[in-house]
């Protein structure tokens, strides 16, 4: 595993980059780092590719800006196609999860000459639009808390993830995977709730992941918050504005979906499945694949699955 440091905008980038072959580059989601690919990174470069996981901008290592507007989908896909440019010559393969699944497919709208093909997990691929989401949430959830308009109120979620970080996140992770109760990320609590009321911290906790995994996290959050990746959640307002030559199309490159069959995003709208169908506006879709049992950390809750997954996925490129 080697460290690389890609530049952009005078921010630096932070990226793990593991074996030789065509890049494979691994985009997390909130809150987590580039070591929640760290079981596709040792499969897929055991395989022939050059593999790569991407801090995000406001994660670990990375540079940290300050201003919400640094974290729109223009500036966050602008960084994922600098990292395409200084680690390959050819076209890379995307795999996302979470924010990072709309990040690469925003990506490959921008950027389609440098994309080979997209993997979107847990967050399926949906035209980009002229108007926010946070309206939308504000509509289906009037009366109750949804973390997404917490969110939104500047310096009070990160307060309360910062008193004790490695608690807030044990609760996270666990709320969030197929080992909770059903939905449990999205029980009904009062609309000025906090985000780790109700939540419950097991013991002993899912061996998908272990003390020293959790360890990796705690640490790194502890030493830079949880600004940065709180705003990807304020930015949403601004990424509406931007970019109107992709609103609306479909996603070009060969592309597939994987997602746990108890990921609590299939239901964030109420009387509907959001993973119904993944592939609607997918021009090359190359088939779903949801992980019974597995929640919304689907890859390092069923790394195995995951990784079939995603190799046949490769396969038939």
């Amino acid at each position: 595993m080697q460290t690389q440091w890609v530049q952009r905008d005078n921010l630096s980038l932070e990226v793990k980059v593991t074996g030789q072959g065509p890049l494979i580059l691994c985009v997390h989601g909130w809150p987590e780092l580039w070591y929640s690919w760290r079981h596709q990174m040792a499969y897929f470069s055991a395989r022939g590719y050059q593999v790569a996981a991407v801090n995000v901008r406001g994660y670990g290592g990375s540079s940290h800006p300050l201003a919400v507007e640094q974290y729109t989908q223009t500036e966050l896909s602008a960084d994922i196609q600098a990292i395409a440019t200084a680690l390959s010559d050819d076209p890379v393969i995307l795999f996302g999860h979470d924010w990072g699944a709309p990040q690469v497919y925003t990506t490959a709208l921008r950027f389609p000459e440098q994309i080979r093909a997209v993997a979107g997990l847990s967050v399926p691929y949906i035209p980009p639009s002229e108007g926010s989401t946070l309206p939308l949430w504000e509509a289906l959830y009037p009366d109750r808390f949804f973390y997404q308009t917490y969110f939104q109120q500047p310096g009070v979620v990160e307060a309360e993830l910062g008193r004790d970080v490695g608690s807030a996140l044990r609760k996270i992770y666990y709320a969030l995977s197929g080992d909770a109760p059903l939905n449990e990320w999205l029980k009904d609590k009062p609309k000025d709730a906090g985000l780790l009321d109700d939540l419950t911290d097991p013991d002993p906790y899912p061996t998908w992941m272990t003390s020293a995994d959790l360890d990796v996290y705690t640490a790194a959050f502890e030493s830079t918050g949880f600004v940065g990746p709180t705003h990807r959640y304020r930015a949403q307002a601004l990424d509406a504005q931007q970019l109107p030559e992709i609103r609306g199309k479909a996603l070009q490159p060969p592309s597939t979906f994987i997602g746990g069959s108890r990921d609590p995003v299939r239901n964030f709208f109420p009387g509907a499945d959001l993973y119904a169908a993944p592939g609607e506006h997918c021009a090359a879709f190359r088939g779903a694949t949801i992980i019974e049992g597995a929640g919304h950390w689907v890859q390092q809750e069923a790394p195995e699955q995951t990784n079939l997954a995603l190799e046949a996925f490769l396969v038939s490129l």
